[in-house]
């Protein structure tokens, strides 16, 4: 073998030596990133909580679909990790998500029962409130038909629409804006909607830091339907008593107000002119698996 075959032979042999590092330089870098995006400690976990349908008729009480639609106007904000779970039956692995979740939100049925129903359960949700962790409510996500669950959910959502005396009524509503300067109403102005309000809601002591985020008239009283709570241990709460109907999910007030809620349950800045919230509306569509 001549002396240039031997140089050439070498010169390939390096060549393929260096793109080799090089592929696994690469690889190294990819990984890492990824790595370090998981690990990211600005990252907060939203879990988001729903059930199968519950008797009532299509279209309303629509829990995995609705927190889809909040699943996807997330999808938008950085930092931002979502978990959706299903909470049917006795759902073992729940607590332990519960305890790894920065902020929890719970559309599903009588919420404020289920969340005492496993000792191991209303202990996570002690555990996440400790560490100042945010926890949002929708509909019937807040309710009990016993009275004895009342006092121990309001310690973590600051309200409830529990007892044989709680109160609900489908109507054509006026909804009002209660606080304006609160960052979970950016965006949004006062709108009418067809709507099962629950109202006359248990709600912790207003000198505890709870405003009124949405309010509207039923039976002839001014009736706070959303409000958002500041809590002793440093954590956010927020509900809202409508979502009833699904459709509703096609108003942006809707989306926003939700998408808001957890955003501002985790303290991350929300627009002066609020998210954008833009979904297609084939999202309020139900798919065919869902019933």
């Amino acid at each position: 073998m001549t002396r240039c075959h031997t140089s050439r032979r070498i010169g390939r042999q390096v060549n393929a030596f260096v793109v080799t590092l090089a592929w696994l330089s690469a690889c190294l870098t990819v990984s890492t990133n990824v790595l370090s995006a998981a690990d990211d400690p600005q990252t907060k976990t939203v879990l988001l909580l729903s059930q199968s349908p519950d008797g009532h008729p299509p279209m309303t009480h629509e829990y995995a679909a609705g927190l889809r639609i909040v699943e996807q106007c997330l999808t938008s904000v950085p930092n931002i990790k979502v978990k959706h779970a299903n909470a049917d039956g006795p759902w073992p692995e729940g607590p332990e998500l519960i305890r790894d979740a920065d902020c929890v939100v719970m559309f599903l049925s009588e919420g404020a029962r289920w969340t005492h129903e496993d000792p191991r359960r209303i202990e996570a949700f002690a555990q996440l409130a400790s560490r100042g962790g945010g926890f949002v409510t929708l509909h019937w996500g807040m309710g009990t038909k016993e009275a004895r669950y009342i006092d121990g959910y309001l310690k973590l959502f600051g309200g409830c629409h529990g007892g044989p005396d709680r109160k609900y009524k489908v109507l054509d509503a006026d909804v009002s804006v209660a606080t304006a300067n609160h960052p979970i109403t950016r965006g949004i102005k006062d709108f009418s909607i067809r709507e099962e309000f629950y109202y006359e809601l248990k709600l912790v002591s207003a000198s505890s830091q709870l405003k009124p985020i949405l309010q509207t008239e039923i039976d002839g009283e001014l009736q706070t339907v959303a409000w958002a709570w500041q809590r002793g241990d440093g954590g956010r709460s927020f509900g809202f008593s409508g979502g009833h109907f699904h459709e509703n999910w096609a108003r942006v007030e809707y989306r926003r107000l939700m998408t808001h809620a957890v955003l501002w349950s985790l303290d991350v800045p929300i627009p002066e002119d609020g998210l954008s919230a833009d979904i297609g509306l084939e999202a309020v569509t139900l798919p065919p698996n869902d019933r």
